[in-house]
């Protein structure tokens, strides 16, 4: 099974898992970090070395207030209560999107947890939190804006390597594969510019139910797929036993 290098997943469903139930929709969001303390583990054993988590998008903050504020709690939380086991399980935290959006407390305890699990290697949990990837995109224009008004580059002379160092995944390769969860078939302004070639896969499972045999399910889809990047399948294989030949 080829395990992705990263893996990026849409969180989806929560609200309506505790909605099915007559639940609060706050309870299905708290069953959810369950299921992302379960998913963190498995990616971790399985060798995954960067996962990336839409935990909170842009358009999040347009939510009833009491639901954002319960979010916010529930994130401030998570945070707290995971350090010491990113720690134990050699896990980086990064964080992605406009982080100066979120609460104060809020913001000082993830910049600490950035902070205290910088010098961990065994792999990257990514949360985008306040992201939307349009706004990403834009701000990312704005710091090359910025740059070719100071005359330190060029308009002609950018290229889509100067684009990707100005977004927020600088430091992370693309993802190779996304997952979404709910039966949902979009991307939700989720990684648009860096998912141009990363494989989709879409589950009708509710993020509080998605398991580590649906999380596998999905790999073991990815193994099958064929990643061409518009070369054809001959110039595919062709590549590949050059690059085998090279390494001997």
């Amino acid at each position: 099974m080829q395990i992705p290098i990263h893996l990026a997943i849409i969180m989806d469903g929560n609200g309506r898992w505790a909605e099915q139930r007559h639940l609060p929709r706050i309870l299905g969001h708290r069953k959810g970090v369950e299921s992302v303390q379960g998913i963190v583990d498995e990616c971790l054993e399985l060798g995954v070395r960067y996962l990336t988590l839409y935990a909170f998008s842009s358009e999040n903050w347009r939510r009833p207030q009491d639901e954002v504020e319960a979010l916010m709690a529930l994130l401030g939380t998570f945070l707290k209560n995971e350090l010491s086991r990113l720690q134990k399980m050699g896990i980086r935290l990064m964080a992605i999107g406009e982080l100066d959006r979120l609460p104060k407390s809020i913001s000082k305890i993830l910049k600490e947890s950035i902070k205290k699990t910088a010098g961990n290697d065994r792999m990257v949990l990514n949360l985008a939190l306040s992201y939307g990837s349009r706004n990403e995109l834009t701000r990312a224009m704005q710091r090359l804006g910025r740059e070719i008004a100071n005359g330190k580059l060029q308009a002609d002379a950018i290229t889509e390597e100067d684009i990707g160092m100005a977004l927020d995944t600088h430091d992370i390769p693309d993802p190779d594969l996304l997952i979404r969860t709910s039966g949902e078939m979009r991307t939700s302004n989720f990684l648009l510019w860096q998912t141009a070639y990363t494989e989709l896969y879409f589950t009708e499972a509710l993020w509080p139910d998605f398991s580590r045999d649906q999380l596998l399910q999905a790999i073991e889809e990815y193994s099958r797929r064929q990643r061409r990047f518009g070369l054809t399948g001959a110039q595919l294989r062709n590549k590949e036993n050059n690059d085998g030949e090279g390494r001997h």
